[in-house]
């Protein structure tokens, strides 16, 4: 499964702006309603919020990766975004967040879950990349940098 394959426009933010950690996580779940019914939509923030309140998601390098599981559905959905303003969101590093990439799966699936967390750290670690996707002004591009650079990661 690759990243880019779970985004699409109505799910990646160019430019998001939130004044807090709580509105980005809520704006994010809520950009799955296509997707999902109410009750998944429900139980997908709750593994969420849920998740977060065990421990800050906030990875450093101005990056977070919420992240959650959930028996409701049956297949696995993200998000991403480039926040217009950094906002604290208690990383491990102090520092506040400017990009935020969600991620939510089956409950029964936790060696995929496991796998795309670490893929999406993996291509989130890598500093020119990260620089790419603040150049970025549309959600177009957005996917389409991480298209490419998922198969240049896939190619080394």
């Amino acid at each position: 499964m690759n990243i880019f394959s779970l985004l699409n426009e109505e799910t990646v933010f160019s430019n998001l702006q939130a004044k807090d950690k709580a509105e980005i996580l809520n704006r994010m779940i809520s950009s799955l309603e296509n997707d999902v019914s109410d009750e998944e939509l429900d139980e997908i923030r709750e593994a969420v919020f849920e998740r977060e309140g065990i421990m800050s998601t906030g990875v450093g390098k101005g990056l977070a990766i919420p992240h959650g599981k959930a028996s409701g559905i049956n297949q696995t959905y993200a998000a991403f975004a480039i926040l217009n303003e950094p906002v604290d969101y208690e990383a491990i590093d102090g520092e506040p967040v400017n990009m935020v990439f969600l991620l939510v799966g089956p409950q029964a699936s936790n060696n995929l879950h496991i796998k795309m967390l670490s893929r999406i750290s993996r291509l989130m670690n890598n500093s020119d990349f990260r620089e790419r996707l603040r150049n970025c002004s549309t959600a177009e591009e957005i996917i389409e940098a991480f298209k490419n650079e998922e198969h240049v990661s896939l190619n080394d």
